[in-house]
């Protein structure tokens, strides 16, 4: 790098602010290669450019990514909570090569079932290799899951990479030759149907031990927040971003409705299993997001005939209250919506599915009762076993995690997730983008929006003068003016 420009840089991060915020780093090119938080910008930022920290880096990446470096960005919060935020959102915004690569090197563990075997062997893979196989995971501990794996064969009598089974003909196998036969305790010989029934009972089990080191994660990535511990809080929140990637992927596989049944099949299938009077044609089902009680909204996504009906989604912010009720936040909303139906004199859904069990089936009951409105089918989809929770007073249904029926189900909730979870990420970054002017004596909501949408950034809005503030409808010269002084304390 020219001196000149080693100059540009030192200086520039003589003037950083002693503050938390999130740091862009550029090349020549102006493209972000890193996206770091930071508790003190000016000291973290300052570490990337002493001369001895090249010398004490031992990673070949780490060096050659500071080499790179030609230019950076910073962006200021007002907590260290909302950098991490707002670390995950630019990461996902600008895929740093940088930031992939330190995270590429360790991909997560799956597990392999390929259904075209004569018998389904359960191997590890880092890879999904076909699209034939089931994949079950992703672990994150090669460990665990090699504990897991040798679990489920002495729990299920399944086989693993390692065995090599004898075909005795007629269509019965001996799956192991030596002692372990007598090891598991399960019968050595046996047929093709009932070792497959082995399989489907290890697979359900595997579902289940993903969805428990989830939930998990989650509750440390809380603990360790809470506790200021944002370093900690930041990889488990990474880790848990990936996991859930890799689970989506591997939901959408598992719950693929096309091949042997077609949606009009399922959806008869799920009026059997849920003794409904007629096949659910429309189908609603709602869910509730939030970070520990803010931004809590929620989400209702429509099906039609097995299909999504992506035009009739719906979002919700949550009016009736502040803070964390997911009880008092369904029955909202679910009221709110069939209240309008009601008065707007349209047909309610012939089946209404709840993100939840029989607390949020019983708010979202309530709704309907309070107003004096008949409710049609309801039913909550609890996510720890996936039961079924009826509103009528049956007793809760399992069924089995391969059944069509279910995983249309599982699909349509998982779109409400979804559908929740992305209305409340763009209201925390909406809110990141706001929290500094907020400071700013006033200025309403509107005029902050037309400043940001004006400018672009806010580090454009911190280097614009007092005139070309004054060129945004509704600042006059005097807030120009305050407004500019402000900002350029607070930069």
């Amino acid at each position: 790098m020219p001196e000149a420009d080693k100059d540009k840089i030192k200086e520039k991060v003589r003037r950083l602010p002693n503050k938390p915020g999130v740091y862009l780093m550029k090349d020549r090119l102006g493209q972000t290669i890193y996206v770091g938080k930071a508790k003190n910008l000016k000291k973290r930022v300052a570490t990337y450019f002493q001369a001895s920290r090249k010398l004490m880096i031992a990673q070949p990446k780490v060096r050659a990514m500071i080499d790179l470096i030609h230019d950076f960005e910073i962006m200021l919060v007002h907590s260290e909570a909302e950098a991490l935020l707002l670390e995950g959102q630019l990461i996902k915004k600008y895929k740093p090569r940088y930031n992939t690569d330190f995270t590429d090197d360790k991909r997560f563990l799956l597990v392999r079932v390929d259904p075209r075997e004569s018998l389904p062997r359960f191997r590890l893979t880092r890879n999904r290799v076909d699209s034939h196989s089931r994949y079950y995971g992703p672990f994150a501990h090669s460990g665990s899951l090699r504990k897991t794996l040798a679990e489920l064969r002495r729990k299920f009598g399944i086989l693993l990479s390692d065995s090599t089974p004898l075909n005795l003909g007629d269509g019965r196998w001996r799956l192991y030759d030596d002692a372990r036969a007598e090891i598991f305790g399960h019968e050595n010989e046996i047929n093709e149907d009932a070792y497959r029934e082995r399989v489907e009972a290890a697979c359900e089990f595997l579902e289940g031990k993903a969805r428990e080191w989830l939930k998990e994660l989650k509750k440390q990535m809380l603990e360790a927040a809470e506790a200021r511990n944002y370093e900690k809080a930041a990889q488990l929140r990474d880790m848990i971003e990936a996991l859930e990637q890799t689970s989506q992927r591997t939901r959408k596989f598992e719950r693929n409705l096309t091949g042997t049944h077609n949606h009009s099949q399922v959806v008869k299938r799920l009026q059997q299993q849920l003794d409904l009077k007629a096949p659910p044609s429309r189908m609603e089902c709602f869910d509730i997001s939030h970070i520990s009680g803010s931004f809590c909204v929620a989400s209702m996504v429509a099906f039609k005939d097995g299909r999504p009906d992506r035009r009739n989604y719906r979002r919700y912010k949550i009016k009736s209250f502040i803070g964390n009720d997911d009880f008092r936040a369904m029955e909202e909303v679910v009221g709110r919506r069939y209240r309008r139906l009601h008065e707007e004199d349209k047909a309610f859904p012939d089946l209404i599915i709840i993100d939840g069990g029989a607390g949020q089936v019983s708010a979202a009951l309530k709704a309907f009762l309070g107003q004096g409105l008949e409710p049609p089918a309801l039913i909550g989809l609890a996510k720890k076993n996936e039961t079924i929770i009826f509103s009528d007073g049956r007793d809760p249904l399992n069924l089995s995690h391969h059944d069509p029926a279910l995983r249309l189900l599982q699909h349509i909730r998982d779109e409400a997730h979804h559908f929740a979870n992305s209305f409340n990420a763009e209201l925390r970054s909406k809110r990141l983008r706001e929290s500094i002017l907020d400071d700013f004596q006033g200025l309403g909501s509107k005029r902050k929006l037309q400043l940001l949408q004006h400018f672009g950034s806010l580090d454009k809005l911190r280097a614009a003068s007092a005139e070309e503030l004054a060129q945004v409808e509704g600042i006059g010269p005097k807030t120009a003016e305050r407004l500019q002084a402000f900002l350029s304390s607070d930069s």
